[in-house]
This record gives C-alpha cells, sequence and structure tokens, in this order.
C-alpha cells in the first residue's frame, strides 16, 4: 500500500528505530501503527464502520479490513451482513460470527497522516511509560545513580538514563544543595501510576537508604552474614543501626566499622556527616534497650511487655547522655527498639520508690488499723494492695519474719472486713448515683470503674453498648485500658443487649 506514505520495508525500519530509540518491542511500535492507521481510514470511509488495520509483520504490508457481524436480519449495513452473503465469502460462516471485508488502499492525506502520526508518537508514549513503570516497580529498594536534570521549589527532577525519577525536599538530608548536572545517590522507596506516566521518588533520608550504603561497603552484610535488624536515622544529625551476626566468629560492629573506621567512614561521608551508631542486636528487649541507649550506662530495667513500654534507670550523671541532645539518643532508641522507653535517674527511682513505701504504708496503717512497723513489712514483702493481702495465703504470710500465724489470721480479717466495708460504701454510692442493676451485674466492669462511669453519665448497660471504645477508654484515664479491651467490652455489652450476635461480636473484635 504505497499510498499510505510508506514503502512496504520502509514502515518496518522505522518501528524499528522507534523501538530501539524508546526502548520498547518493535511488535508495540507496528500495534500503534495499525491503530493509526486504522483511525485515519475510519475518517476516510466513516466513523460508523468497524475498521480494522493489519501490517504484515514479515514483508511491512498494510491491509485494511471492515469488520461485520453476521446476521439474520440487517438493521445497521455498516456494521451488519446476512448469512447469505456471509457464505459467499466464507462458506463456514454462521450467525453471530465476524467477517473481514477487504478494502481498498487509500491515501491518508496530510491531515489523516499528521492524525496518525499524533495516535503513533501516543501509543508509543503509553508503551514507553509501561516500560519503566514494570521495569522500576521490582525495584523499589535499591539505590540508583542518576544526573540532576532541573532543581526548583518542589524537588529535584533525577535522569536516571532510561527514566527520570524525583527527589522531594522533605526527602533530602538537611541543608545538602545540589545542582544541575551533580551526580546523585539516592534510594527507590516507591514507584507508582500518576495521570502523567509512572512516577519515581527518591529519598535520601529513608532508613533504607542507610542499610543499603552499608551492604554495599560491608560485604559480609551483602553475603548474608551480617544482618541489619533495624535502623533510625535523624536524617544529616545521627543515626543508629542493630547489627546481628550469623557467625559466631565475626564481630558484627567490627565488620561495620571497619580498618580505621573506613567502611563507616564512607557512608557517613555520603550523609553529609551523619553520625552513626552501630549497636549489636539482642533478642532479648531489656539488652536490646540497654545497647541501644549506648553510650549511657544503665543500672536497672523494668519492663512492661503488654503496653511495650520500658522504664531505664540510669547513674544521675548519666541521664542526660541517655536522654541527648533535645531527647535525640532516647528517641532513636526507641524508633530502632519498637519500645517506648522512659528514662529515670537513680535518685529519682530512689525518691520514688521511698514515697510510694510511705504511701502504701500509710494505707495499711488506715485500712487495718496497724501499727506502722507491720505495715511496713507487708509492704517489704511486696504487698501493693488490701486485695491482694486478702488473698495472701495464711501459711505464707505467717512466714514473715515478726508475724506468726495468729497475727496473720488477723490480718486476713481485718482484709476481707475491710473489703466488705468498701464494697457496700461503693453499692450504696451506686444506688445514689442510679446505676442500673444491668450494669452492676455486667461482670466486665468493678464497681469502682462503675460509679466512675455513673459520674460522667454512663448509668445503664445501653449506655455503656452506646459508646465507641475510643470513648470509653477516654473516660478511665489512668485505668491502663486500651482502646482495644475497651471495645471488647463494649461489644460484650451490645451481645448482652442481644444488639449483636457472638459471633458477630468475635469477628468484629478479631479485626480490630
Amino acid at each position: 500500500m504505497e499510498s499510505t506514505g510508506f514503502g512496504r520495508g520502509e514502515i518496518l525500519r522505522v518501528a524499528e528505530a522507534v523501538a530501539q530509540e524508546k526502548g520498547i518491542s518493535t511488535s508495540e511500535v507496528i500495534a500503534a501503527m495499525e491503530q493509526a492507521i486504522q483511525t485515519a481510514a475510519r475518517r476516510k470511509y466513516g466513523m460508523e464502520h468497524e475498521i480494522v488495520a493489519e501490517i504484515d509483520r514479515r514483508t511491512g504490508e498494510i491491509r485494511l479490513y471492515r469488520e461485520l457481524e453476521v446476521v439474520e436480519q440487517v438493521e445497521n449495513p455498516s456494521k451488519q451482513i446476512t448469512l447469505d452473503e456471509a457464505r459467499e465469502r466464507n462458506p463456514a460462516a454462521q450467525i453471530g460470527d465476524h467477517i473481514l471485508e477487504p478494502l481498498p488502499a487509500i491515501d491518508l492525506g496530510r491531515i489523516a497522516a499528521q492524525s496518525a502520526k499524533q495516535v503513533i508518537v501516543q501509543k508509543v508514549r503509553d508503551a514507553e511509560r509501561e516500560r519503566q513503570y514494570n521495569e522500576y516497580k521490582d525495584r523499589i529498594g535499591e539505590i540508583v545513580v542518576g544526573e540532576v536534570k532541573r532543581v526548583d521549589r518542589s524537588g529535584i527532577l533525577v535522569d536516571l538514563g532510561r527514566a527520570e525519577a524525583f527527589l522531594r525536599h522533605d526527602e533530602m538530608i538537611p541543608r545538602e544543595i545540589f545542582h544541575v548536572k551533580d551526580r546523585i545517590r539516592a534510594y527507590i522507596y516507591d514507584v507508582r501510576h500518576e495521570s502523567r506516566g509512572p512516577q519515581i521518588f527518591l529519598s535520601r533520608t529513608h532508613p533504607g537508604f542507610m542499610i543499603k550504603l552499608f551492604e554495599q561497603e560491608v560485604p559480609e552484610i551483602y553475603d548474608g552474614i551480617i544482618e541489619i535488624k533495624a535502623c533510625a536515622r535523624d536524617p544529616g544529625s545521627r543515626a543508629k543501626i542493630a547489627v546481628y551476626s550469623r557467625d559466631s566468629s565475626i564481630d558484627p560492629v567490627g565488620a561495620c566499622v571497619g580498618m580505621r573506621g573506613s567502611r563507616v567512614q564512607a557512608v557517613v561521608q555520603e550523609l553529609g556527616g551523619e553520625k552513626v551508631d552501630i549497636i549489636p542486636w539482642s533478642p532479648d528487649p531489656a539488652t536490646f534497650v540497654c545497647n541501644a541507649l549506648a553510650p549511657a550506662e544503665v543500672s536497672k530495667v523494668v519492663l512492661d511487655p503488654e503496653a511495650k513500654r520500658i522504664e531505664v534507670i540510669v547513674p544521675d550523671h548519666m541521664q542526660h547522655i541517655a536522654i541527648g541532645r533535645r531527647g535525640q539518643n532516647v528517641r532513636l532508641a526507641s524508633q530502632l527498639t519498637g519500645w517506648d522507653i522512659d528514662i529515670v535517674s537513680e535518685s529519682e527511682d530512689s525518691e520514688r520508690r521511698q514515697r510510694e513505701f510511705k504511701e502504701l504504708t500509710e494505707m495499711f496503717v488506715n485500712a487495718l488499723n496497724v501499727d506502722e512497723v507491720i505495715a511496713q513489712l507487708l509492704v517489704s514483702e511486696g504487698i501493693g494492695s488490701v486485695e491482694e493481702l486478702a488473698l495472701v495465703p495464711e501459711e505464707e504470710l505467717a512466714r514473715i519474719e515478726g508475724f506468726d500465724e495468729e497475727i496473720a489470721q488477723a490480718l486476713k480479717e481485718r482484709a476481707q472486713s475491710w473489703l466488705e466495708e468498701r464494697r457496700q460504701a461503693l453499692e450504696a454510692e451506686a444506688r445514689e448515683l442510679g446505676v442500673k442493676d444491668d450494669l452492676l451485674n455486667f461482670g466486665r466492669l468493678d464497681l469502682e470503674t462503675i460509679i466512675k462511669l455513673a459520674r460522667q453519665g454512663i448509668k445503664s448497660l445501653e449506655d455503656l453498648a452506646d459508646l465507641a471504645g475510643d470513648e470509653l477508654a477516654e473516660m478511665l484515664p489512668g485505668s491502663g485500658l486500651s482502646e482495644a479491651e475497651a471495645g471488647a467490652i463494649v461489644m460484650d455489652a451490645r451481645v448482652r443487649l442481644g444488639w449483636v450476635a457472638p459471633t458477630e461480636a468475635a469477628e468484629a473484635t478479631a479485626s480490630a
């Protein structure tokens, strides 16, 4: 079809040249050309026709067809054909088949050729974008090197050779400046489709960037002998990485530091002087947190695994080191370990323990009507409430130095008597506040908690069931009740009232 403006062989040569230039397959370019010729032919023969264009992949010959559906009765002659007419062209034709009727060659003309060119350009651009997306979506988590192409208020456009990527200002290390033509190393943290095509997003502040830099500098990490378990960064200022060696003969910290600090210095230089603390990782949370707080020394730790919180007692002169400038050291240690860390000095801890000892002693003196020595002995044994005392077996109490069976029995009786009086007082207050029996008999909340809720207007099981889990948790500050636990209590109330089935409640609690 010479009249299209291409020789038969020339159209294949053009397709191959475009494919090579754009880094896509020849078949994709030829498919774009077919689409363009199809569009131009519809303009020539009429937009009501279904036109099919084919380019022979071997010879480059262009063929045009009109696609017709085989029907019993023709309603649209431009798209349909009767069975008898169809069988004249193909004896095997059946109702519902589609046949192709050859069309004569066309001269595309200047306007049609321009339109065809636009379709080809767009299709090639789409194919190129898809190629970029497919190539880089699997490279998330890699470091790439590119050249700065443009710098503006929003960030830096980086030329990666076969694609362009974007580095936002907030993903750059503070105070670092790049100019056009500068070489830049960065970490691919996201690749996604957007209206203007695939976007590759880079970062120099991502913890993964530091991990990959160490992987490049330390062969043992690349080989899998040493593993970086965690990384926390304050970009441009300080960072901590936790390392672990699978080979007991290899020191993970020493391997990452390198001879005279050569390996870690290479990373520090790339990150603009960001100081790096290399921490030995430990499966024991207490040990790991102590390591993470280096260079501070730790005297004692108290863990709360449920809240994933840890209290760290440090010598007084080490408190400012453990916390760090503007809280940087403890903040990075917390990010690294995944635990909330409270730093307490030894003197603060001592004062607090003395205060707690005094408060508990006074509480036992007043509640049990005993002298101070007996109250102090109870506190020293770790008994922290009258409820705990009531549950301790008499023989255990009798074994406390200075106690005997008679004292143990008297203490148990006084504890139980005090608890009964307190229960009666709380029940009376609940009645006075108008608390309904269904809430009192609910079983998931103690009397003290019920009274706290009643003072805030929650006086029946229905009032409780109307709450959301986070609302209930907010109404009981200091109780240690998490949103998930509060949500489960509310859901139980709804089940008790028949608002939801037990299976639905179980599913809702599990998903929460």
